[in-house]
Parts: structure tokens; C-alpha cells; sequence
């Protein structure tokens, strides 16, 4: 059984930084790419980044380009999403998430196999 979970969440002040880990297990062969989602209340599911682990290449949503970076430890069968200069507006629940197949645009949320349970990060200005 595939289990995403995440780690690394919590509460810090503006201008913060926070590493978010997911841990794979139970998934012997490698995903065509991974990402982190987030979701704050009352809004729809953002895709935050993006790694594809066969190219290297990696991928943001603009809001967060130059602050956040992607990253997989292959050894340990995780995925890091390293958050620095933290705003207000990146409060969310945060989760990871894995496509076996890489036919659709990576920022839909609904294209991907499996999901983690999420980890909450909270920005206090």
C-alpha cells in the first residue's frame, strides 16, 4: 500500500522558514513526478511545486518562485518542500502528492495517484 506523509508543518512569524517532508512508502518504483499542494480555507487547491525526478526538472507557481524550492532524497524516499521568507497569504494546509504517468498538466490536483494527509503552516504577520 502507497502512504505519502507529510512532516514539517507549524507556526512562524513573516519573514520564517519552515521545511515540509513527505515520506514514501510502500511504492518501489519511481513516480513520474511529485508535488506539493496547498489549500487555504475557503479556496480551491493550489499546486504549489513540482518535481520531475527523471529530468530534474522543477517547476512553482509564481508566487512562490525564489522562496520555495523542491527536493527529493532518494535514499530516504522523500520529498522536501523547503519554504523561506514566509508571508501571511501562505498560510495552508500543505500536502504531497504522485503521479505515476505524466499526461497532464502538473498543477491538476486531480491527475495524481496518490495524496498525504496534509501538514498545516500557519504565517502570523
Amino acid at each position: 500500500q502507497v502512504q505519502l506523509v507529510e512532516s514539517g508543518g507549524g507556526s512562524v512569524q513573516t519573514g520564517g522558514s519552515l521545511r515540509l517532508s513527505c515520506a514514501v512508502s510502500g511504492y518501489t518504483r519511481s513516480f513520474n513526478h511529485m508535488a506539493w499542494f496547498r489549500q487555504a480555507p475557503g479556496k480551491g487547491q493550489e499546486g504549489v511545486a513540482a518535481l520531475y525526478p527523471g529530468s530534474g526538472s522543477t517547476y512553482y507557481t509564481d508566487s512562490v518562485k525564489g522562496r520555495f524550492t523542491i527536493s527529493q532524497e532518494n535514499a530516504k524516499n522523500t520529498v522536501y518542500l523547503q519554504m523561506n521568507s514566509l508571508k501571511p497569504e501562505d498560510t495552508a494546509m500543505y500536502y504531497c502528492a504522485a503521479a505515476r504517468s505524466g499526461t497532464v498538466e502538473w498543477t491538476y490536483a486531480g491527475s495524481y495517484n496518490y495524496r498525504g494527509q496534509g501538514t498545516q503552516v500557519t504565517v502570523s504577520s
